[in-house]
């Protein structure tokens, strides 16, 4: 499967985030949350468990029961659940190695800041590089709709 980069533009981190994740534990499936430094994922981990319409069960990384969590948050670069998916958010790093083992690999990233559309080019660019499928999602026209593919 490709890396999906997600350039959002109107909804933000938090609901495209929910409803990835949302959709993927409704399948059964284990995913890791990846982001940068622990600030993002102490906001996102607030965000999924206020959801209104669903719950979604989630973690955050470094306590005793991180291998059960359906959705392990962590800014570190194992996968101690044995996820069949990973998320990435702000800019976090995800390997070639990754997008082959894992059956998705979302990369989402915040299209009104220049610091994160650079570093989902340069993402974009290493995973290519590296041999790794991609597709480029957007939102502009207000429905997500692949825009590019490598």
């Amino acid at each position: 499967m490709p890396a999906l980069f997600y350039h959002l533009t109107r909804s933000t981190l938090e609901e495209t985030a929910a409803a990835i994740l949302s959709r993927a534990v409704g399948q059964g499936w284990r995913v890791v949350l990846r982001g940068p430094d622990r600030p993002i994922l102490d906001r996102l981990d607030r965000a999924l468990w206020a959801g209104e319409d669903t719950f979604l069960p989630h973690g955050l990384a470094g306590g005793p029961h991180d291998a059960d969590q359906p959705v392990l948050l962590t800014d570190r670069a194992d996968l101690p659940n044995d996820p069949r998916a990973l998320m990435t958010v702000a800019g976090a790093k995800v390997t070639a190695a990754e997008v082959a083992r894992l059956d998705r690999v979302w990369i989402l990233f915040d299209g009104r800041d220049d610091q994160a559309l650079d570093r989902a080019r340069d993402q974009w660019r290493a995973l290519t590089r590296a041999g790794s499928p991609a597709q480029y999602w957007s939102e502009e026209d207000g429905r997500w709709r692949m825009v590019r593919e490598a």
